[in-house]
């Protein structure tokens, strides 16, 4: 296990939840699905929310769409789109039980709780949003093989404009119909940003030998999660870059993680694990629009002049006007 001296430090998210209000298993579209086995939605309502409060209590807000009548599989959010960058792009899916799923998200994005984000409308080729599409620092993790497409990712790429913000998209085949979706075999932990240490975790067999390829290039110190963890859906996991929000069965897991620095938040979402689905599933990430230096135009001629000026004369104010005795953070 590589041992780490890196500063966890855990930053505020915005989330998009929907709430199991309708959560059933009424069919079967990936391995996990029994329609014969009851669920009790009033017990994955209880165990939604204390996924919610727990976001709540560690700073991060929350928004909540409406769910809707129908739509069993809504209360996973991250699958209904993508953000990056104030860009909001809803998913088109490939299965015709959730086709309704990506317009109800896309109508999310037009009301005014998310004001502040560009809505782009619904992808046209298939893109199941975050469930195949996981953002650290600038590369976009992008998953094929069960639902997104390539030509989904060549859609992303375009139309979230990720050459403009610098974000490469990286392709990566699963091979497991278990680990149907990217977020169900591989976690983004920290992007290195504050800790200066890029850190993800995943199950190795869930993907191509080349893809398997690409992970030990780019990630040489990933966690690598075993068969067990990875069958109770534990790579399925949120990050702050400090907590670890993730499936209280995965216990191998969340020992790897306190030693890399973090610290594991298990939460049991047994009721909704019957979806296939755990707590990334359910959350789905807002980020907002960044602005960068050199987005700032530079100010030259005249109002370069006027600039310096008014700075000086500021500065003479503030000298004359100042304490003496005034520490300089102060002044």
């Amino acid at each position: 296990m590589t041992q780490t001296t890196a500063q966890r430090t855990a930053t505020p998210r915005h989330y998009l939840m929907c709430p199991p209000t309708y959560f059933d298993v009424v069919y079967a579209i990936n391995p996990w699905m029994d329609p014969s086995s009851p669920v009790d939605t009033a017990k994955a309502l209880a165990q939604w929310e204390a996924l919610r409060d727990a976001y709540v209590a560690r700073g991060h807000k929350v928004d909540v769409i409406e769910p809707e009548p129908g739509l069993p599989d809504m209360v996973y959010a991250a699958n209904g789109g993508i953000v990056v960058g104030g860009r909001a792009l809803a998913a088109r899916f490939t299965y015709p039980e959730r086709a309704a799923e990506g317009p109800a998200y896309d109508r999310w994005f037009g009301t005014p709780a998310a004001e502040g984000y560009r809505r782009l409308g619904e992808a046209n080729e298939v893109m199941e949003g975050e469930g195949d599409l996981l953002l650290i620092g600038k590369l976009l993790l992008a998953g094929t093989g069960f639902r997104t497409t390539p030509a989904g990712h060549a859609e992303v790429a375009e139309r979230l404009e990720l050459a403009e913000q610098g974000i490469e998209l990286v392709p990566l085949e699963l091979v497991d119909p278990r680990y149907y979706h990217l977020d169900t075999a591989l976690s983004v932990l920290d992007d290195g940003t504050v800790s200066g240490e890029v850190v993800v975790a995943y199950h190795p067999e869930a993907f191509s030998p080349a893809a398997q390829e690409t992970l030990r290039e780019r990630f040489p110190d990933a966690i690598l999660v075993g068969a067990e963890d990875a069958a109770v859906l534990g790579l399925n996991v949120v990050s702050d870059g400090l907590h670890v929000f993730l499936s209280d069965r995965a216990g191998a897991y969340a020992d790897a993680l306190k030693e890399r620095g973090f610290v594991p938040v298990g939460i049991d979402l047994s009721e909704i694990f019957k979806g296939g689905g755990s707590v990334k599933c359910c959350t789905l990430e807002l980020r907002p629009e960044t602005t960068t230096p050199s987005a700032v135009p530079a100010l030259t001629g005249t109002a370069l002049a006027s600039a310096v000026v008014a700075s000086a004369v500021l500065a003479d104010a503030a000298a004359t006007t100042a304490a003496p005795a005034a520490p300089e953070e102060t002044r």
